[in-house]
């Protein structure tokens, strides 16, 4: 079993100069891919169930799947909730067996935000796993607008919440499909310099894979979120899957198409966040 909590990962890619890929998930079939790309690679992969996996397969349900790929693979595999929204929610993700949890408050107070948070990373700790929380808001692409990350509101964040990592808000947006925009490395560097906190940027899909690599080896972003475009990945997949021969109906037998094109995209986004060779398992 090589099951890891978010602080068991980033605390040495926070060392060594590296980030660690938050796979989105929504369902067997990508999840096992990007479980076996990470063995394939020697390096920790997290394992997201976000709302919409959620929506589809009940949490114990995830929480069991994520274990079973852990179990079958020799890398840290971190089994993580993506935006939770409530406390309740929370909780059931630790029952049900995940090792991280995120607690998404960006869009409330920051005061609330705060005292939500830490009462879920006090949740977290007495349990013997890790939280992620969020200053800032991180926008969507077809969606409400970010709201930019305040250092000052962030050092507070992190002074006051406990969390072992912070999503961060400097121009990333989620579900964005192209790469035609960019981080603030202004405001990295500015949020950088209040806290000694492991990083993390959600819709990673959006930056330029040559500023993902630069920033996980040059900063203390030591977590992206990588799911749009694995997705793509996987519809582009699936269609020629289907395609190839019209007559099939049989769903195992096409999905069984997907897994390795998926497996590969996900190697290249791990090898572009970890550290050189000489720096793995």
């Amino acid at each position: 079993m090589t099951l890891a909590t978010l602080r068991d990962v980033l605390q040495p890619a926070l060392a060594g100069g590296y980030a660690v890929g938050g796979l989105v998930c929504l369902g067997w079939e990508d999840m096992r891919a990007y479980a076996d790309a990470a063995e394939a690679e020697g390096l920790p992969v997290i394992l997201q169930a976000g709302p919409s996996c959620r929506a589809h397969t009940p949490l114990p349900v995830l929480g069991a799947m994520f274990r079973s790929l852990a179990a079958r693979v020799s890398v840290p595999v971190v089994a993580h909730l993506d935006h939770g929204y409530t406390f309740e929610e929370c909780r059931e993700a630790l029952e049900a067996g995940f090792t991280s949890l995120m607690f998404d408050g960006s869009r409330k107070p920051l005061s609330q935000n705060i005292e939500e948070t830490a009462a879920i990373a006090e949740m977290a700790h007495a349990a013997g796993i890790s939280c992620e929380g969020e200053i800032g808001f991180v926008g969507y692409a077809a969606g409400d607008a970010s709201r930019g990350t305040d250092p000052d509101e962030a050092a507070r964040f992190a002074r006051e919440t406990g969390v072992d990592a912070m999503a961060i808000s400097v121009g990333n947006v989620h579900l964005q499909q192209n790469r035609e925009g960019g981080l603030d490395a202004a405001r990295i560097r500015a949020i950088e310099a209040v806290t000694e906190l492991p990083l993390v940027i959600h819709g990673g899909s959006g930056v330029p894979p040559a500023q993902r690599s630069a920033l996980a080896r040059g900063s203390k972003i030591c977590k992206f979120n990588i799911g749009t475009e694995l997705r793509m990945v996987f519809g582009s997949a699936l269609s020629d899957a289907v395609a190839s021969d019209p007559e099939r109906f049989d769903r195992v037998q096409i999905l069984s198409e997907i897994e390795a094109p998926l497996r590969d995209a996900a190697r290249a986004v791990l090898r572009g966040l970890g550290p050189g060779k000489e720096g793995r398992r």
